[in-house]
């Protein structure tokens, strides 16, 4: 049975707008939303503790400036099972200035099912279950695809004809490194979606460098797929060095690769894709400019361009991409501002606040780097690409390595010969990462284990388990934390 006030169409979604206070007062309910979740004063009051509890802290979370996106909650039917409603929390700031304290949220939900349908067949919501743990599969091992993609760039890297291959040759295997990067980063956030889990993972980050990377990452759109149709667009980057801000490089990749793809949009019959960086001294802010050359948009579009599911594409767009965009330089602290006008291109600019800066004298114990050790280890993975790559990585840096296709492998080899530490994988068939670190911690107290995962949900080291490190992972990283545990 359908919820009252909400006509579900089959295998179609419902989309639910309101707008809340900062307090967490609705202020504004579309009719789709008071058909799931109601017209009363409580707005979260049809939800069980859990969800309305979580509705909640969202709201707060986005009123201190924070977006808050894939927040599940099972909206109650009026008969029958709940439905999943997917929420997202945008946070509003009509003072114009993206920091502090939203002036207002919008949070806009998505009902992912058909009510009806989870009565009429119940295996429905197994199926979903079993979906969701057959993505985490998929998640692991796409996962260890990438692991091997960046340790064979690396491995080109390390091969001796790559520098005379030019510089040509550095900047497609740094796209790629980077691709593979960005998509392990994609990976984790669907992992913790379905564990319902939140990343807070910010650090320096270089504007000028998030620009070439978005350019490279785009280049066949603004410069492939145009010139086989006789379209001509040329770049203009004046990237300029800043100082460094804090954030997520792959959000405000995500950002930048979002509006250069709207640029290339606006510009059908070719013209101008221009990237700047500077240095706005005054304010302390390092700036950020998108401009294209194209079609511009009329004073009516400009003030709504941020709006959720607002579009100009019809049935081509979604109306999220500037959303999220906005969204994402919110959670910066940073603002972004749109110049335009019809036939007259359009500018979009983004400010963020500079990184604290901090001070640092190194001791002379810190300054003296520390001796570096090579060991004799065991790398053990069932995945035959991520096994042998890491292997062979580690054996430029002077390492002796054997390796073990599953923990009862490595246990056999580890009886007959002895290591200084061993790498494993958590997800293995038969016996997992952490149940062989219980095993050799039980028979070689002294043996440090490592583990390397693509999974979010790995945990910390204890005492069986000296360092996680997650897949995909450069060779450097894998590197330090060796050393590290060695020491």
């Amino acid at each position: 049975m359908q919820t009252p006030g909400v006509h579900l169409a089959p295998a179609a979604s419902v989309l639910l707008v309101a707008t809340f206070s900062p307090g967490g007062a609705p202020l504004f309910r579309d009719s789709s939303w008071r058909g799931v979740f109601g017209d009363e004063p409580e707005a979260w009051s049809r939800l069980n503790t859990e969800d309305g509890d979580a509705a909640r802290a969202s709201v707060n979370e986005a009123a201190d400036g924070h977006l808050v996106t894939h927040v599940l909650v099972n909206a109650p039917a009026a008969r029958g099972e709940p439905f999943p409603v997917l929420l997202h929390f945008i946070p509003v700031h009509t003072n114009g200035i993206a920091a502090g304290r939203a002036s207002a949220i919008t949070v806009t939900g998505e009902v992912l099912a058909e009510p009806s349908s989870f009565t009429q067949a119940p295996t429905r919501r197994h199926r979903l279950e079993a979906l969701g743990r057959m993505t985490m599969g998929i998640a692991h091992d796409f996962n260890n695809l990438l692991a091997s993609i960046l340790g064979h760039a690396e491995l080109l890297r390390e091969h001796a004809g790559f520098r005379a291959a030019g510089p040509d040759a550095a900047e497609h295997v740094t796209t790629m490194e980077r691709a593979a990067l960005d998509g392990a980063t994609l990976i984790g956030k669907i992992q913790r979606f379905l564990r319902q889990e939140k990343e807070d993972r910010f650090a320096p980050v270089d504007l000028a460098e998030i620009a070439r990377d978005a350019a490279a990452l785009t280049r066949p759109y603004w410069h492939n797929e145009p010139r086989r149709t006789g379209i001509h667009i040329a770049l203009d980057a004046d990237l300029a060095t800043v100082p460094p801000i804090v954030g997520s490089a792959p959000e405000l990749r995500e950002v930048l690769v979002n509006l250069i793809l709207n640029a290339v949009q606006a510009m059908p019959d070719g013209g101008t894709l221009r990237l700047a960086t500077r240095y706005d001294a005054a304010a302390r802010q390092a700036i950020l400019a998108v401009e294209d050359t194209g079609t511009g948009m009329p004073p009516d579009v400009q003030a709504r361009i941020f709006e959720p599911m607002y579009s100009t594409k019809g049935e081509a767009g979604n109306g999220m991409g500037l959303a999220v965009s906005y969204g994402i330089v919110q959670a910066h602290e940073g603002t972004i501002t749109v110049e335009s006008a019809p036939g007259r291109g359009t500018r979009f600019t983004l400010a963020f606040p500079l990184a604290a800066r901090k001070t640092f004298t190194p001791t002379p114990e810190a300054a003296a780097a520390p001796e570096r050790r090579t060991a004799r280890l065991l790398v053990v993975d069932d995945e035959p690409l991520v096994r042998e790559v890491l292997a062979r990585l580690l054996r430029l840096r002077g390492h002796e390595v054997a390796q073990a296709a599953s923990a009862m492998e490595a246990l056999e080899i580890a009886a007959r010969q002895p290591f200084d530490a061993v790498l494993t994988d958590l997800g293995m068939p038969g016996m997992n990462g952490r149940a062989l670190a219980l095993a050799l911690h039980e028979r070689y107290p002294g043996l440090p284990v490592m583990l390397l995962t693509g999974d979010t949900e790995a945990g910390t080291p204890d005492t069986t388990i000296a360092a996680v490190l997650t897949k995909p992972f450069r060779a450097d990283d894998v590197e330090r934390a060796l050393q590290k545990v060695l020491r």
